[in-house]
């Protein structure tokens, strides 16, 4: 007998050597003979029947009735296959409904304006086995990167990937950030993380205000649409000439900027030099982003150190950064996050400073006064709270005591 026909196969995700915790799906649709999963895995023993199931309920659930299935399975999670089906379903079949994870209750935290971001630990949008487990190495944040990691043929299907990684993935209390695509594809990749509690959006190769009011405009709409109200923070990322001149433009055009980052590799690529170790070639550009940052009231964010085998040149190039002006400091592998955190957690100068101007704000609060000041500087709230967060930083990492504790 005849095989059914099958039409338009296309295959999604990742298999072969060295490929961990992903699987690579493909599927035919066929003009009869109900649903066929053939299932590669090392684990088909435990929880083939489970994969197969959840298989079953994917197809159904985007009404497809005849399909030959085949998955390549190297110990993916749950919300890695169903990231991977749904992708591949989507690129034959048009629907607007989509087959969401549970959000975990480990994901539910917020975060905050005035939260520290001393580092960022970049994951490739489309490598699940580097994204877990990644929240045990306790960077500031964990960006879900969607732009340079991610191929061009692969960032469609790292959307779903991103998408489910925000609901399923523990980040251990870190800052949930995803990079997205440069404009305008960007603004595509907002749907698949606006409303699954992202605390932050980086914007790529931003070069002008325009770019943020459009995508605080689609944010809008899409948390209008599923009737949310969370606050999703920005990160703009200059790295360009003309991105560097319009940085204080960039940096006043949402309230819900909270960082403004520096991309040296694009940059310098931009000017035609050749980045090097001491950074003399980027000073102008790194001060300029810094000001703007300052008279904005955010925090600037320096770039990636790319040698991550020179923990001494890291070390040196986190000093520098720090002395200029900078809050934090990019990463692309775990190992730098220690040393970054170090050199950018505050001495003890600053935490005395920090201690200051807590205790003049209660005593003018105790006083009925309503004005705060410390010697001849006038206090504001803003700068009495970072200073409670530099004191409350200070006594997590055990450098400080509160005087109830001495």
């Amino acid at each position: 007998m005849a095989k059914p026909i099958e039409k338009d196969k296309l295959i999604f995700g990742n298999y072969g050597p060295g490929v961990r915790s992903d699987c690579q799906v493909s599927m035919g649709l066929l003009t009869k003979g109900g649903l066929e999963i053939d299932l590669n895995s090392k684990v088909n023993s435990m929880y083939g029947k489970s994969i197969r199931e959840m298989l079953r309920d994917i197809l159904v659930f985007f009404e497809i009735k005849n399909a030959r299935v085949t998955i390549q399975d190297s110990g993916a999670l749950p919300f890695v296959i169903l990231a991977r089906m749904e992708a591949l379903i989507k690129s034959h079949v048009k629907s607007e409904k989509e087959f969401l994870p549970d959000m975990i209750a480990e994901n539910l935290y917020k975060s905050e304006n005035e939260r520290f971001r001393f580092s960022r630990l970049y994951l490739p949008g489309n490598s699940p086995s580097l994204m877990l487990n990644a929240g045990v190495h306790q960077p500031g944040g964990l960006i879900l990167d969607l732009e340079d990691s991610v191929s061009p043929e692969k960032k469609y299907e790292a959307r779903f990937l991103v998408r489910n990684a925000l609901r399923q993935l523990d980040f251990m209390g870190t800052e949930r950030m995803v990079r997205i695509n440069q404009f305008p594809s960007g603004l595509k990749d907002l749907a698949f993380i606006v409303n699954h509690n992202v605390h932050l959006i980086l914007v790529p190769k931003c070069e002008g205000p325009e770019q943020i009011i459009q995508l605080e405009d689609e944010i809008s709409r899409l948390k209008e649409l599923a009737v949310k109200d969370d606050t999703v923070f920005l990160m703009p990322i200059i790295e360009s000439a003309l991105g560097v001149e319009k940085a204080f433009e960039i940096a006043v055009s949402s309230t819900n900027i909270v960082a403004m980052a520096i991309g040296l590799e694009d940059y310098t690529a931009d000017i035609g030099v050749r980045r090097t170790s001491n950074g003399d070639e980027s000073l102008y550009a790194r001060t300029r982003l810094i000001n703007a940052c300052k008279a904005a009231g955010i925090q600037p964010i320096d770039s990636v150190f790319s040698d991550v085998g020179d923990m001494e040149g890291l070390r040196q190039a986190v000093r520098k950064s720090r002395s200029l002006g900078f809050e934090g400091m990019g990463c692309i592998h775990p190992r730098q996050i220690q040393v970054i955190h170090e050199e950018f957690y505050p001495g003890m100068d600053e935490v005395d400073k920090a201690a200051r101007i807590v205790k003049a704000f209660q005593k003018a609060k105790e006083d009925g006064l309503g004005v705060v000041s410390l010697g001849t500087k006038m206090i504001d709230a803003p700068v009495v709270k970072r200073a409670q967060k530099t004191i409350d930083l200070a006594v997590d990492l055990g450098l400080w005591q509160r005087s109830g504790d001495k």
